[in-house]
C-alpha cells in the first residue's frame, strides 16, 4: 500500500481515520486535527494515540499528582525530580543517587517471562538516562491466590524473567515483595525498581538543544515486538482475549543492554553528548518528541535510517515499536565520529537518523516523503487532561463497619502462629529470591529477607544507601488515604531500622480503571495521603509511575500504592541487621500495641475477612523512631532490629529467630493474642547486648519512645511464657515449605 504522507493528508481531508480503534476519543481526534490544521497521517495518528494514552500522558492523574510538588518539603538534596526519567538525590558534594519504580503489569500477564524481564530492562534504562551506573534492582510483586492455576502459570515466568534479565546484567536484586491476593487474579502487578549512582557533575538531561546537533539512535535493531505494547496494553481494561496478545509484549536481550550500559557510561564520562533519552513505552515517538519539546526546538528525522529487524516495516510501525535496549542521543557534529567509535568498540549499533532544528516542529521523512510534521509539545506536554468524576465506593461504609476486632479470637495461639507463618504472604520467600543474584558486584551489605537492601557506594568511606519498597492493598481498600500513609510509614521504618536516614520517596500507583468514579476516588485519596505523609515526614517524592486499568472486566484490583524509600547511611559497617545473632541479648519492643486487626493477615488467613479500618499511623512517632535508630546505630547499642508490620510481633519474632537459628524467650503480658498478632504501626523489635542496657535506655528516654522489655535471645525454641513453646526446627518447616509445595 502507498505511504500516507503529509501532502496526501492535506489533499484527502475527509478520509476516515481509525482513531477509536487506537484508543482516542472523538473529541481528542478533533483536537489533533485542530493542532495540525488538517487530518493526521497514519504515522501521526499512531504517535498521538500512543502519547495521549493513559500510560504516557497521565491524563487522568495529572491533576492529583501535582500535590507532590505543591506539598513537597524543601530539599537541598534533590537534583532532579518529577518529570525527569528518574529522581536524583545528592548524597554528598561528589556523589548522587537516582532511583525510580515503574510497572509492567499487563505485559507480564500476557507473557510473564518477557513482560517481567523487559520491565527490569526498562527501569534500568531510565536510571542510565540520568547519567548513572545502575547498581541494584528490587521487585514488588502481586499475584492472585497462591493456589490458583493461573498463579502457577504467571509467577514462575515473572520470577524467571526478573532473575534472568537482572542476573545477566550483573545487577544484585536486594529486596522487594511477593504478595498473594484474589484481587490480582488475571491482573498481576509486576513493579520494578532500579537505583544507580553517579558523580554529581555527570547528571544528564534529555533536552535536544543546539540546532545543527545530530540525533543518534543507539542499541538494538527496531522490530515489530512491542508495537502497541506497554502504552496500549496499560491503557485499557483486560478482557478474555488479552492473554492472546503476545505480539504486543516486548522481547528483551540483557546482553545487548549490558553493552549499551557500558557504552553510555563511556559517552557520559568523555562528555560526548548533550542530551539523552531512553526508548521505553512509545519508543521513538516518545524519545523524539520529548527531547525536542524539552528544549523548545525541532527535529528533521530520516526514519529509513533506523536499523530494522524486519525490512517490511512501515513508518508508523517504526515510530510505535517498543523494541528494547535502545537510547537516543543528541550529539554535536564535532563529536559524532567519537560517539560512533565508542559504539563500535562496544559492538553496539549507532546510527545518525536526524538533526536538531530551530523550527519548533518534528518533521519525519520516509525515503524522501514527509510522513510526520507536528509540534512536539502537543505530544509530549499538551495532551488531554481530565478531571474524572470521583465517588466513594458504595460499599465502603458497610465495609468499614465490619470490624475484624469483633471476630472470634483463637483459643490455640501456638497453632495460630504456625498457621500464619506458613500462609503465602508471611512464609519464607527463598524459593523466589534464590533465583536472583543478590551479591554480584560485591557491594551488597544487606538483601532479602532483611527489612531494607543496603548497597555500599563508596568503598573508601563505607558510605551506603538503603532501599525498601512496601504496600498493603487491603489497608488501602479499607481506607485509601490511610492505606497509602501506612505504605509510606512501613517503607520509611524499614529503612530507618537499619540505621539509615530516609531522604526521598518514589512510588508506583496501581489502580483499576480511571473511568470508574470509585477507582478515581480511591486514587485521589491515596495520592492525597501519600503527599500529606511526605510533607509530615519532610521527605520529597522524586518521581514514580501511575498504572491504571488494572482490572479484569468490571472487577478492579485492590488499590495498590507501592512506596519506595531511599535512605543514606554514612558507614555501612554500622548497619543494623534483623536477625538475632547472640544468646543472652535483651529483647525490647519500641512503640505501643493496640487492638488493631482490621485488614490484618490474621483476619484474612483465619477468617477470609476484610473489613473495618486499618491501623492508625502517627508520623511523629515514625520520625522519633527513625532518629532513635540512627543514633543507636551510630553508638553501636543495638545488635539487631526488625520492624513490626504484617503478622505483628509473632512474625517479627519468627523471622528474627530463623534468620540465624537463635531462639527467644519472651513474656507478652495479659492479652497475648493482641500482643502477638496486632498490626499496630510505629513498632520495632530490637536485641540489645545486656551490658549496653543502661546506655540504650538512656537514648530511649531522650526520644520519649514507649519501651517494653520482652525477654532474651537464646536456645533452640521460640518460647512465649505461659502460652507455648515451638522448636525452631518445627517453626522453620512451617515457614519454609509453603512456596516449594505450591510451585515445585
Amino acid at each position: 500500500m502507498s505511504i500516507d504522507t503529509v501532502e496526501r493528508a492535506e489533499s484527502t481531508p475527509d478520509e476516515l481515520q481509525p482513531f477509536a480503534e487506537l484508543g482516542l476519543k472523538e473529541d481528542e481526534y478533533e483536537r489533533i486535527c485542530q493542532i495540525l490544521g488538517r487530518r493526521p497521517t497514519q504515522s501521526e495518528l499512531a504517535m498521538y494515540s500512543i502519547m495521549w494514552s493513559e500510560h504516557c500522558s497521565y491524563k487522568s492523574s495529572k491533576i492529583h499528582l501535582k500535590q507532590f510538588g505543591e506539598k513537597a518539603p524543601p530539599s537541598d538534596r534533590m537534583l532532579a525530580g518529577i518529570g525527569e526519567n528518574a529522581g536524583v538525590i545528592a548524597v554528598n558534594d561528589k556523589l548522587a543517587v537516582t532511583f525510580k519504580v515503574e510497572s509492567h503489569n499487563h505485559p507480564s500477564f500476557v507473557e510473564p517471562h518477557q513482560g517481567a524481564a523487559t520491565g527490569v530492562g526498562g527501569i534500568v534504562r531510565d536510571i542510565l538516562a540520568m547519567g548513572a551506573r545502575p547498581v541494584a534492582v528490587m521487585d514488588p510483586l502481586r499475584f492472585g491466590a497462591a493456589d490458583h492455576p493461573d498463579t502457577a502459570r504467571v509467577l514462575p515466568g515473572v520470577v524467571g524473567g526478573i532473575g534472568g534479565y537482572g542476573n545477566c546484567l550483573g545487577l544484585p536484586n536486594i529486596g522487594g515483595e511477593v504478595v498473594f491476593d484474589p484481587s490480582y487474579q488475571g491482573n498481576p502487578l509486576v513493579n520494578a525498581l532500579c537505583v544507580g549512582v553517579l558523580p554529581v557533575d555527570r547528571l544528564q538531561n534529555k533536552a535536544a538543544t543546539g540546532p545543527g546537533n545530530i540525533v543518534v539512535l543507539m542499541g538494538a535493531k527496531t522490530g515489530r515486538d512491542g508495537i502497541g505494547g506497554v502504552s496500549v496494553l496499560a491503557s485499557a481494561t483486560f478482557d478474555e482475549g488479552s492473554e492472546q496478545r503476545r505480539p504486543s509484549v516486548q522481547v528483551g536481550d540483557p546482553f545487548i543492554e549490558k553493552l549499551l550500559i557500558e557504552s553510555c557510561l563511556e559517552l557520559y564520562e568523555n562528555k560526548l553528548i548533550v542530551g539523552v533519552q531512553d526508548l521505553g513505552g512509545a519508543g521513538l515517538t516518545c524519545a523524539l518528541t520529548e527531547t525536542a519539546a524539552a528544549a523548545g526546538t525541532g527535529m528533521d528525522v530520516q526514519l529509513e535510517k533506523v536499523h530494522l529487524r524486519e525490512a517490511s516495516m512501515e513508518p508508523h510501525e517504526v515510530l510505535a515499536s517498543e523494541s528494547q535496549e535502545r537510547m537516543l542521543f543528541i550529539v554535536e557534529p564535532s563529536n559524532l565520529d567519537a560517539v560512533l567509535n565508542v559504539a563500535s568498540i562496544w559492538g553496539v549499533i549507532a546510527t545518525p537518523i536526524g538533526v536538531v532544528t530551530n523550527t519548533g516542529r518534528v518533521r519525519i521523512t520516509w525515503h524522501g516523503e514527509t510522513v510526520v510534521d507536528v509540534p512536539p509539545g502537543s505530544l509530549a506536554d499538551d495532551g488531554p487532561i481530565y478531571a474524572r468524576p470521583l465517588r466513594e465506593p458504595a460499599d465502603l461504609i458497610l465495609l468499614q463497619a465490619d470490624r475484624a476486632e469483633t471476630l472470634p479470637r483463637p483459643t490455640d495461639l501456638r497453632e495460630t502462629l504456625l498457621t500464619l507463618v506458613a500462609s503465602p504472604n508471611l512464609c519464607d520467600k527463598t524459593w523466589v529470591t534464590e533465583q536472583y543474584d543478590r551479591y554480584v558486584l560485591g557491594n551488597t551489605i544487606l538483601a532479602q529477607p532483611e527489612d531494607s537492601g543496603i548497597i555500599r557506594i563508596d568503598e573508601e568511606t563505607g558510605l551506603g544507601i538503603a532501599l525498601s519498597v512496601d504496600g498493603n492493598s487491603r489497608y488501602t481498600r479499607l481506607d485509601p488515604y490511610d492505606g497509602a500513609r501506612l505504605a509510606l510509614a512501613e517503607a520509611f521504618r524499614n529503612v530507618a531500622v537499619t540505621g539509615a536516614e530516609p531522604v526521598a520517596v518514589t512510588d508506583c500507583l496501581n489502580f483499576g480503571s480511571p473511568e470508574d468514579p470509585a477507582v478515581m476516588w480511591q486514587f485521589a485519596e491515596a495520592v492525597r495521603g501519600l503527599a500529606d505523609g511526605c510533607q509530615e515526614l519532610g521527605i520529597p517524592v522524586t518521581g514514580g509511575n501511575v498504572s491504571f486499568y488494572n482490572q479484569t472486566g468490571a472487577t478492579a484490583i485492590h488499590p495498590t500504592p507501592i512506596v519506595g524509600v531511599l535512605g543514606i547511611i554514612d558507614d555501612v559497617a554500622k548497619r543494623i541487621p534483623m536477625g538475632f545473632s547472640h544468646d543472652g541479648d535483651l529483647l525490647f519492643l519500641l512503640g505501643e500495641t493496640a487492638n488493631e486487626f482490621s485488614g490484618s493477615e490474621w483476619a484474612w488467613v483465619t477468617h477470609q475477612h476484610l473489613g473495618g479500618r486499618p491501623p492508625k499511623v502517627d508520623f511523629g512517632r515514625e520520625q522519633a523512631l527513625a532518629g532513635f535508630m540512627a543514633r543507636t546505630a551510630e553508638l553501636g547499642l543495638v545488635r539487631s532490629a526488625h520492624d513490626l508490620s504484617e503478622g505483628g510481633l509473632a512474625q517479627a519474632l519468627t523471622e528474627s529467630c530463623l534468620r540465624k537459628g537463635i531462639g527467644a524467650n519472651v513474656t507478652v503480658g495479659e492479652d497475648a493474642f493482641v500482643a502477638l498478632f496486632s498490626e499496630s504501626a510505629s513498632r520495632v523489635l530490637v536485641a540489645v547486648p545486656i551490658g549496653l542496657r543502661q546506655a540504650f535506655e538512656a537514648v530511649v528516654a531522650e526520644q520519649e519512645i514507649p519501651l517494653t522489655l520482652l525477654g532474651t535471645t537464646g536456645g533452640t525454641s521460640l518460647v512465649v511464657k505461659d502460652q507455648f513453646e515451638i522448636p525452631l526446627d518445627e517453626l522453620r518447616t512451617a515457614w519454609s515449605s509453603t512456596l516449594p509445595k505450591l510451585f515445585g
